[in-house]
């Protein structure tokens, strides 16, 4: 599959036509939620074949029916991580469970304070110590990357924990400016992987021209 992409100082946003066809099922407000989940669905599978481009390999020798073939597959000296932010970020989890059934699905849970805008933490599943930090590959994913809160915190807890931030990337289906320049701004070797730039937050914080709350229209909860 092949992608035509806009890079930035680690920030990929990702253009493809498929990705563009579901964007409009995605902020179309007249869409069921079947839809919205499905076409959703689509667009994180994209966008996690081009995050996980960053993992190494190493040369595996298989038995074709005919001959013996030398192909390179996943290092198994790694570690892969996928933390989904609660809840919308489970929207990830399948895609990434079919993609790499190797990984290890960490849940974080945060909230945000609809006054202050900042992320009220309430689930943390990472354990207390890594096994081999440097060897460890972290996709944190949520569909919204809008003021960046949550996200921040969530790369920082990886930072603390010794991952190194080059090896660490935020999976979105939306960005705003205002979101990935707070990231930035402390972490500039994450590199942020999205569908698409929208163009600015309104006064409570929502992304426009954005496609509304996607917890709500994933799970049906609006």
């Amino acid at each position: 599959m092949q992608t035509a992409n806009t890079k930035i100082k680690n920030l990929n946003i990702i253009k493809h036509p498929v990705i563009g066809e579901n964007l409009a099922i995605l902020r179309d407000k007249n869409q069921s939620f079947q839809y919205f989940r499905l076409a959703a669905k689509k667009i994180t599978q994209i966008l996690m074949y081009e995050a996980s481009k960053n993992l190494p390999t190493m040369e595996k020798e298989v038995q074709t029916p005919l001959e013996t073939t030398v192909t390179n597959v996943i290092s198994d000296g790694i570690e892969i991580i996928v933390s989904p932010i609660l809840r919308a970020g489970l929207v990830f989890e399948e895609t990434v469970l079919e993609l790499m059934p190797m990984a290890k699905i960490f849940h974080i849970g945060m909230y945000r304070n609809e006054e202050t805008l900042k992320p009220v933490w309430y689930y943390n599943k990472l354990p207390e110590k890594l096994n081999c930090p440097e060897k460890t590959f972290v996709y944190i994913t949520d569909p919204m990357l809008a003021t960046g809160g949550s996200l921040y915190d969530a790369i920082n807890l990886f930072i603390q924990k010794n991952v190194p931030p080059s090896q660490i990337k935020a999976v979105c289906i939306i960005s705003a400016p205002e979101g990935i320049e707070h990231i930035h701004s402390q972490f500039s070797d994450v590199e942020i992987i999205s569908a698409a730039l929208d163009r600015s937050l309104n006064e409570k914080g929502y992304i426009l021209p954005g496609l509304g709350d996607a917890g709500d229209r994933i799970f049906n909860t609006l």
